[in-house]
């Protein structure tokens, strides 16, 4: 079992950063891959970051690319996600999430998310 709990969410003004974290719990080998997802208030859930094991392997999704920046630390058992250049688009929950392999099509483990809000 793998347990996840993130943080670092909060009200903010176009432009600013903000940095979540996940903090990881249980089975390591359950969590080689993490993720960070978002959903915004009546759209899908989406994946915006993903890291590998090694950290140096990660993949953004368009919309963030270039502003975000996903990491991990194992000696913490964190995730993060550093937000910069924020606008109200990126206004959402945000949710970690983490599987064992890249060949699972499917996140095992979810955290129960941060909100997000951006103002203009």
């Amino acid at each position: 079992q793998v347990y996840l709990v993130e943080s670092g969410g909060g009200s903010v003004q176009a432009g600013d950063s903000l940095r979540l974290t996940c903090a990881a719990s249980g089975r390591s080998y359950d969590r080689n891959v993490m993720a960070w997802f978002r959903q915004a208030p009546g759209k899908e859930r989406t994946s915006v970051a993903v890291i590998g094991r090694s950290g140096n392997q990660t993949s953004y999704s368009d919309s963030v690319k270039g502003r975000f920046t996903i990491s991990r630390d194992h000696a913490k058992n964190t995730m993060s996600l550093q937000m910069n250049n924020l606008t109200p688009e990126d206004t959402a929950v945000y949710y970690c999430a983490a599987k064992k392999s890249t060949s699972d099509k499917f996140y095992d483990y979810w955290g129960r998310g941060t909100q997000v809000t951006v103002s203009s």
